[in-house]
């Protein structure tokens, strides 16, 4: 029986990253420019590797294909998310990201990307862009063409704790200053539409995917923010970001001891504050800030000890 997994992250040097990933995490990060923390992924461009019990060393995409047991025979050609934790000491290019029918067809057979912000950190002031002005297609078109950024891109204030659902079809860019936990679509695909006219370590600008954008951005777009729904009890605060088609999302906070019964097949969770335990029937993995896991379908209930915050997701 294997309960509990315990995942090692995959990082990605990005022109708009930072150190934060080492500062706040104390990840061993590979450069001064590391933006992504690929923590929980199966992904091809980037697979996390199992680090304890009788699969370790081996990558999450085989197990997925080799052991359906651990994941409750979910089915499905790869494995359905990706956790992240992104470091934006930039600002990240203005993009917007196709839907799965439209990345079948155009991209290989790769999946759609709808994904999900949680606030972990951000700088005094800091802001996102979250959607658009254009009110037709022809004006989104125009308004690209001509440059009138500040006219379309809808700019939003953030603070640590707020959290984002963003559609397939949504404009959209973190901005500078800001360390975010990002739950999604197992997915690498990202169509660029603005990108401050950067240019890379050797001057060369980076391309831009505008005929892709225009077609996959929904106009007018319908953009929320997300209303959370929080229990309390003695020692535990669970709040439920959402509960949708792709995903579901929920923070954890305890102090003392959670007893959680299970019921999704598998849940992927990332340890954003603090440290403890997770025990399982047959499993104890102690836990600290940075650690990312993935809790099988052989537990049935599990208990979360110590001091903890944890963003926790399913399908």
């Amino acid at each position: 029986m294997v309960e509990l997994l315990k995942l090692k992250p995959v990082f990605k040097e990005r022109i708009w990253g930072g150190t934060a990933l080492r500062d706040s995490f104390r990840y061993d990060i590979p450069s001064e420019h590391t933006g992504e923390c690929w923590a929980i992924s199966a992904h091809p461009n980037g697979n996390s590797t199992v680090q304890n019990g009788p699969y370790a060393g081996k990558e999450l995409s085989w197990l997925w294909e080799n052991h359906q047991e651990l994941f409750g025979h979910a089915g499905g050609d790869r494995f359905p998310l990706l956790t992240k934790i992104l470091d934006a000491k930039a600002d990240l290019s203005v993009q917007v990201h196709p839907d799965d029918t439209y990345a079948k067809k155009h991209e290989n057979g790769e999946l759609g990307k709808t994904e999900c912000w949680y606030i972990i950190e951000c700088k005094e002031g800091a802001e996102m862009i979250f959607g658009h002005h254009a009110r037709t297609k022809e004006e989104l078109v125009t308004m690209i063409h001509s440059g009138r950024w500040e006219d379309l891109l809808r700019r939003v204030k953030i603070k640590p704790g707020d959290f984002f659902y963003v559609p397939s079809g949504t404009i959209h860019a973190l901005c500078e200053g800001t360390l975010v936990l990002e739950t999604q679509q197992s997915s690498d695909t990202t169509y660029r539409v603005y990108d401050y006219d950067r240019v890379d370590q050797n001057g060369e600008k980076r391309e831009l995917h505008l005929s892709k954008a225009i077609g996959v951005t929904t106009v007018p777009d319908d953009v929320n923010q997300v209303k959370p729904h929080i229990e309390e009890n003695r020692s535990t605060m669970i709040t439920t970001f959402i509960e949708e088609e792709y995903f579901s999302v929920y923070k954890w906070n305890v102090v003392d001891e959670y007893k959680h019964k299970k019921e999704a097949p598998f849940l992927l969770c990332s340890v954003i504050n603090g440290q403890g335990s997770v025990k399982t029937k047959e499993e104890t993995l102690s836990l600290q800030k940075g650690d990312h896991f993935l809790v099988t379908a052989d537990t049935k209930e599990m208990i979360v000890d110590g001091t903890l915050e944890l963003i926790v997701s399913h399908t």
